[in-house]
């Protein structure tokens, strides 16, 4: 008998996280599904780990559990503990209310769940969705793409230490036929740091921005976002410049 395919399940937003929810009933046509995701919203964790404190982890209801940590601890946790006996066929992290593109990636717990999946030997996929302004967010596009995409990663594969980060227009034109392969893009932001003043006198301070001016590339992922398309970036785990290990040889003579 075939077993069915395992399919691990987290995200940053939180195990009741709406994208995770709206993505699970399509994942499960295709697998037995196991969420693992944190116990609330952990955006803009990175990759990080918890290593100073033990870490919880509460049995919501049959295949769904909640962990007291980071994106990356949940990867962890559901691996080597709750799926030791079974590595997952495939990891998808979302779907995540708000983009990651460009720089952000490296800020994203969604991305982070992603990425260490990959560490793990998991072909794995962050998915997000593009909300802006409060708008309200139309998933069924995004699940029915994350679907498709995970089914043929499934029967394909991925190339070795690759994850494929996909961002979803959140318009009603979206359409699952419609994305482009990209390559990550930069952004800037302006006006990163607010500071301000607390009723006690004392100075705080609010990390956060808005876009600046950019001049948008097709082939990136924010282009591609911008003119209404998917956009699916393979990344890669291995950060080395091998480009630049020729100039930088000199360094052993002068150092």
């Amino acid at each position: 008998m075939v077993k069915r395919p395992l399919i691990l399940l987290s995200n940053d937003d939180g195990v009741e996280g709406a994208g995770l929810l709206a993505v699970w009933p399509y994942l499960r046509k295709l697998g037995r599904v196991v969420v693992c995701a944190p116990d609330r919203e952990r955006s803009g964790t990175g990759h990080s780990l918890t290593l100073t404190r033990p870490l919880r982890i509460k049995k919501i209801r049959r295949d769904f559990y909640a962990v007291d940590g980071t994106p990356t601890d949940a990867v962890m946790i559901a691996v080597h503990g709750l799926l030791r006996d079974r590595k997952p066929d495939i990891l998808i992290s979302g779907i995540n209310q708000g983009a990651n593109l460009c720089d952000d990636i490296t800020y994203s717990g969604t991305v982070a769940a992603a990425m260490e999946g990959t560490l793990l030997g998991i072909p794995s996929i962050a998915v997000s969705l593009v909300v802006r302004n409060n708008k309200k967010p139309i998933w069924e596009v995004a699940s029915e793409f994350t679907a498709r995409l995970a089914k043929y990663v499934l029967r394909n594969g991925l190339p070795e230490d690759t994850l494929l980060n996909v961002n979803v227009p959140n318009t009603k034109n979206a359409r699952i036929d419609k994305f482009a392969l990209t390559i990550q893009g930069r952004r800037i932001y302006e006006d990163v740091l607010v500071e301000k003043i607390d009723p006690r006198g004392k100075p705080y301070y609010w990390i956060g921005g808005v876009e600046g001016k950019l001049r948008i590339v097709e082939r990136t992922d924010l282009g591609a976002v911008k003119r209404g398309f998917i956009s699916v970036t393979p990344l890669h785990m291995d950060l080395t410049h091998y480009k630049v290990m020729d100039e930088l040889a000199e360094l052993s003579f002068k150092l």
